[in-house]
């Protein structure tokens, strides 16, 4: 198993299964968590049998997803929280008998209750039907489509952020808070306004952090930057054809700024190339992650030392 360790900074990350690396946690190690799982068996992400993503259908996908969300639950702190990026899957009739959705979201929702998780918060990211129309060439999103039977028609599928609680029946834990002025940038496409009518400098910034919470607290986020990731060209092998498609830094920034605070330990149990990491190394917390493929890995390795250069360059102005 290779690893990268930097103890100075607070990084931890391995390649190897995500489960593996879940039951050498200790318990009640972990202060929040923000991860994209593989999409079921709809990609294919590398040829290694224990990926996830090559189970035999999705039934057999959710089974092997429990034996994670059950060491999520252990190894996450009392009273704190896990943010799981996810889609309705489609439904093809060729493989599955009908065209249609799959309710993947309500699926993850379950699971994580079977195991003690509450229900906290979801999220609908704004996706642009035209670019997905453009992309999968779905003939739900066809306008001749339309034309011909619009019973056949369907919405674009957008993205969500399913949050889950670890739930105390008490106020007895680490406790995420705010002194007033907790968000300094707005992480997304559009501006907020800035504040007028305010007295000194400190009223200005807790002014700015209402209008940011005021945007964040919306439950369907439209302005997330869809092309605001990290590279993925590094992580493609030769004739390697899998599919790489990281969480976009803006999601991950306001998961992170929203339900964690500074030097806490963040988990990614899918790491890919190092983007939950990258992000969490930049605002100030510690990061362990896992991915299972190699050549994901090393780039996850090179993303997070980009990641402590910038956060130190950025401490030292």
């Amino acid at each position: 198993m290779s690893q990268y360790i930097d103890e100075q900074n607070g990084i931890a990350i391995y390649n190897t299964d995500c489960v593996e690396l879940a039951k050498s946690l200790p318990d009640n190690s972990v202060d929040f968590s923000v991860y994209s799982p593989p999409f079921s068996e709809m990609f294919v992400y590398s040829d290694n049998i224990r990926d996830m993503g090559n189970a035999l259908n999705h039934g057999e996908f959710m089974k092997q997803y429990e034996f994670l969300v059950a060491e999520m639950y252990r190894v996450t702190r009392a009273g704190r929280l896990t943010a799981i990026h996810c889609i309705d899957l489609p439904l093809f009739k060729g493989k599955d008998g009908v065209s249609g959705l799959r309710d993947w979201q309500g699926e993850i929702i379950k699971v994580h209750e079977k195991y003690g998780f509450t229900f906290h918060s979801r999220i609908t990211i704004w996706k642009d039907p035209v670019v997905e129309m453009q992309r999968t060439k779905a003939n739900g999103l066809l306008y001749k489509q339309l034309c011909a039977d619009s019973c056949k028609t369907r919405q674009g599928i957008a993205d969500y952020m399913i949050i889950m609680r670890k739930n105390i029946e008490d106020d007895s834990y680490a406790k995420i808070a705010s002194d007033g002025d907790k968000f300094y940038d707005y992480a997304g496409a559009s501006m907020v306004d800035e504040p007028y009518g305010y007295k000194n400098e400190d009223e200005r910034k807790r002014f700015y952090s209402i209008n940011v919470w005021q945007r964040y607290a919306s439950p369907v986020w439209f302005d997330i930057r869809q092309s605001v990731t990290l590279n993925t060209k590094q992580a493609k092998e030769d004739k390697d054809n899998k599919h790489i498609c990281p969480l976009q830094l803006d999601v991950i920034e306001r998961c992170i700024e929203l339900w964690s605070n500074p030097n806490d330990l963040v988990f990614s149990p899918f790491m890919g190339i190092g983007s939950e990491g990258y992000q969490s190394i930049k605002q100030g917390r510690k990061f362990v992650g896992s991915e299972l493929k190699e050549a994901y890995f090393k780039v996850a390795v090179k993303n997070v030392k980009d990641a402590v250069k910038q956060a130190n360059s950025l401490f030292k102005e």
